[in-house]
């Protein structure tokens, strides 16, 4: 009798043993690398930063996510396909930096007279809701934003159309269009490589919003800011993760990432309008001048920037994506919501 309690005991001590030993390795964290341009110090980075110790915090310490500022995982323009490779597990970055490559999406980039980040940022994901574009599919979606109006900022004042003409403007994707429209030289660049680019001469300007006065300290290598909001396009941004990785995530996990998405939306596109904010007060203290345009002036570039729509609408037929519809629905939407 005591052999066999003493059987029993050992049995059920290398019992429990064993199911100690196996906890950890259940309760394994999982580990995600997320990629963006923005640099370290970038609202959008500690934002994003934040986003992840939210995640985390919801999780009970399950989901971990270590962030790469700066581009020092994959370039701004590599971001999404490195996602797809797996290079990273979530990236952030814009649209318009592979030109071509999002062609739906590229409707947001379209010089519409946005008023407020918060404004082009819900937009953006409701055009994705609306449209569920393909080109999107070999990601998981997180959730889109756009900055505040994008508008003219040079190392020389521009207050009428005549002062613009054949200056070189650093932009990206569908703003070199604009560019051409209103008479400028569109240099085509990342972000990254603006500030560089404007000491040096390389280019005369930039389109941006305010916020990149700061930002990217833009402010130190202009001297004007030409608030053109008539013709103001914004850009979209995107927050993906890999597909594999986001179908390996546990339910419970997938719906708490879900639930902080939908939050971040909101938290994101307000961040863009109080960065603005904080460019306009920069650029000001640097002693830079805001030239704001009369409305007969500013009506003439958002005339201008027109044709740049009916273009849009035709390159989309040609690829049989629903251009006119996403237009359409994004004039509707921002009249609807100003």
């Amino acid at each position: 009798m005591f052999k066999k309690g003493l059987i029993f005991f050992g049995g059920c001590f290398l019992l429990s043993f064993l199911l100690i030993g196996a906890g950890p390795s259940q309760a394994k964290t999982i580990d995600l690398t997320y990629s963006t341009f923005f640099p370290a110090t970038h609202t959008h980075t500690l934002l994003s930063i934040e986003w992840g110790k939210e995640i985390e915090k919801r999780t009970k310490g399950a989901v971990k996510v270590t962030m790469f500022p700066g581009a020092t995982l994959t370039p701004a323009n590599q971001s999404y396909d490195g996602v797809v490779k797996g290079i990273s597990d979530i990236a952030m970055s814009v649209f318009s930096y592979t030109s071509g490559r999002f062609p739906l999406m590229e409707v947001i980039d379209m010089p519409l007279g946005y008023k407020n980040g918060l404004q082009s940022t819900r937009l953006c994901n409701a055009v994705y809701k609306k449209f569920q574009p393909k080109e999107l599919d070999d990601v998981k979606v997180m959730y889109l934003h756009g900055h505040g109006p994008g508008i003219l900022h040079t190392k020389k004042p521009v207050q009428k159309l005549e002062d613009l003409k054949g200056m070189k403007i650093r932009c990206t994707g569908t703003t070199a269009k604009l560019v051409t429209h209103l008479g400028g030289s569109p240099v085509a660049m990342p972000q990254t490589e603006t500030y560089d680019a404007l000491q040096k001469g390389v280019v005369e300007g930039v389109m941006n919003p305010f916020e990149a006065l700061k930002g990217w300290k833009i402010a130190e290598v202009i001297k004007s800011t030409t608030m053109n909001y008539g013709s103001a396009y914004s850009m979209a941004f995107f927050v993906v993760m890999n597909k594999k990785k986001w179908d390996s995530l546990p339910k419970d996990v997938q719906a708490v990432i879900e639930q902080v998405n939908e939050e971040w939306i909101e938290k994101t596109g307000q961040a863009w309008d109080d960065i603005d904010k904080g460019g306009m007060e920069f650029t000001k203290a640097k002693g830079n001048q805001v030239i704001s345009l009369s409305p007969q002036e500013d009506a003439r570039w958002a005339q201008l920037a027109q044709p740049i729509l009916a273009e849009y609408v035709q390159a989309m037929k040609g690829k049989g994506i629903p251009g006119e519809e996403a237009l359409k629905f994004c004039q509707d939407w921002l009249k609807k919501n100003p």
